[in-house]
C-alpha cells in the first residue's frame, strides 16, 4: 500500500482513538459477548471495511475502529479494565502511553499472511436456494432467518479436552503422528513404510479427560439468526454470502454460507420474467365489449389504474410502461404486462341485456329505426 495511504490510516487511527465510541458498539455485540463472539464479529467487520476491498467514504475510519476495539476486547486483561474503567482506565493501566497495534498487522495476524494463508484449510461452502416473495423482491426487504450449524465448543475451544492440562503428547508416535512400520521382504531384508499412529489417529496428542460439554467432539450443535437483505428488483439466482458462517472446526476456517434468492409465486396471478411483471385480469362480456375501468391493487399496495375503451378481445395483453419490476442497482422500473381474460356467462342478466341493447340500440331504439 501506498506511504500516503499507510500514515493517512495511522493518523485516522490515532484520531479514533481519541474520540472512541463504545467498543462493544463498534463490533455490534453486546457486553457479555464470548472470545468467539468477538473474533467472529472482527473477522466480518475488518473484511467488510479493508481499504483494499471497501472504497466507500468513512470505509478507513471503520476498519481502524474495528482493528482498536478488536485488540481491546480480545484482552481478556485490557477488557477486563475497560469494562470496569473504561478507556480513561485503559490509558492510566499504560502510565498514560498507550501502544496501540497497526491495524493491518492485527489484520495480518487474524487471516494469517503469505504462504500461511494459503495452508489454511477452508470448510465446505453451504448453498441454499431462499425463496421470498415477489413483493419483497419489489420493494427490498429485510429477512430475518435461522441456521443450524456446528461451532467451537465454548468450554474447550476446540481442543476437545477438560483442560489444557488434559492434553499430552502422544508417548507412541512422539507427537508426529505417524509411526515406522518394519516389514519383512526377505530373510534378514526389512522395509520401513510411515503409518498413521494408531494410538492419536495421527493427531500426535492424547486426551487424557474429554471435555464434559461436549463430550471430547469439540464441536456442538448451535441455532444462529441471520438478516437477509433483498434488494430491490434483485435478480432470479441473486447471491448473498455471509462469510465464515458455515460449519466450524478446530481443523479448518469456517466456510461462507450462501443463498441463492428466488421469487415463488404470489396469490392472484403475479408472475415476473426479469423486469418486466405480468398479471392476468379477468372481465366480463359486457366490460369485454364496451368498455371498463379498474383498480389493481399492486405489489407495494398502490394502485394501477386498468383502462380499455371499445372491444378487448380475449387474450388481449394491454402494456402499462414503469408499472414493472424495479430494474437492480437503478432507479427506473420495467413494465407491467396485463393479459385480459373474457368470461362468457351461462345466461345474460336483464341488466347487461339492457346495457347491451342500449350500446348497439341506444336508449330509445333509434339507430335500429333509422337504419331500416
Amino acid at each position: 500500500m501506498a506511504l500516503y495511504s499507510f500514515v493517512l490510516l495511522v493518523l485516522l487511527f490515532f484520531a479514533a482513538i481519541v474520540h472512541a465510541a463504545d467498543l462493544y458498539k463498534v463490533l455490534d455485540l453486546h457486553k457479555s459477548a464470548s472470545e468467539q463472539d468477538i473474533k467472529k464479529a472482527y473477522k466480518r467487520l475488518s473484511r467488510k471495511f479493508h481499504p483494499d476491498k471497501n472504497t466507500d467514504p468513512g470505509a478507513e475510519d471503520r476498519f481502524v475502529e474495528v482493528a482498536y476495539a478488536y485488540e481491546v476486547l480480545s484482552d481478556s486483561k485490557k477488557r477486563d479494565i475497560y469494562d470496569k474503567y473504561g478507556e480513561e482506565g485503559l490509558k492510566a493501566h499504560e502510565g498514560g502511553h498507550q501502544h496501540h497495534a497497526n491495524p493491518f498487522d492485527i489484520f495480518s495476524q487474524f487471516f494469517g499472511g503469505g504462504q500461511q494463508s494459503q495452508q489454511v484449510r477452508r470448510g465446505p461452502t453451504s448453498v441454499t436456494e431462499f425463496e421470498v416473495s415477489l413483493a419483497d423482491i419489489y420493494k427490498g426487504a429485510s429477512i430475518d432467518f435461522m441456521i443450524k450449524k456446528r461451532v467451537l465448543c465454548d468450554h474447550c475451544r476446540g481442543t476437545g479436552a477438560a483442560s489444557d492440562g488434559d492434553i499430552h503428547q502422544c508417548s507412541a508416535c512422539g507427537g508426529s503422528g505417524v509411526r515406522l512400520v518394519k516389514q519383512q521382504i526377505f530373510p534378514g531384508m526389512f522395509a520401513q513404510s510411515q503409518a498413521t499412529c494408531n494410538e492419536c489417529g495421527g493427531k500426535g496428542q492424547i486426551i487424557a479427560k474429554p471435555c464434559p460439554h461436549c463430550g471430547g467432539a469439540k464441536v456442538g450443535e448451535h441455532t444462529a439468526t441471520y438478516t437477509l437483505e433483498v434488494p430491490k428488483g434483485a435478480p432470479e439466482g441473486h447471491e448473498v454470502v455471509f462469510e465464515g458462517e458455515g460449519d466450524e472446526s478446530p481443523d479448518w476456517e469456517a466456510g461462507d454460507v450462501v443463498l441463492r434468492v428466488r421469487s415463488r409465486g404470489e396469490k392472484g396471478g403475479w408472475r415476473r420474467k426479469e423486469s418486466s411483471l405480468y398479471w392476468k385480469e379477468t372481465i366480463g362480456v359486457d366490460e369485454a365489449l364496451l368498455g371498463f375501468e379498474r383498480n389493481l391493487t399492486h405489489l407495494d399496495g398502490h394502485v394501477v389504474t386498468l383502462h380499455r375503451e371499445g372491444v378487448t378481445q380475449p387474450g388481449y395483453v394491454q402494456t402499462i410502461k414503469g408499472q414493472g419490476m424495479p430494474h437492480f442497482q437503478s432507479s427506473s422500473y420495467g413494465d407491467l404486462f396485463v393479459e385480459y381474460n373474457v368470461v362468457l356467462p351461462i345466461e345474460l342478466s336483464s341488466d347487461t341485456r339492457r346495457h347491451l341493447a342500449e350500446a348497439f340500440y341506444g336508449k330509445d331504439g333509434s339507430r335500429e329505426r333509422d337504419e331500416l
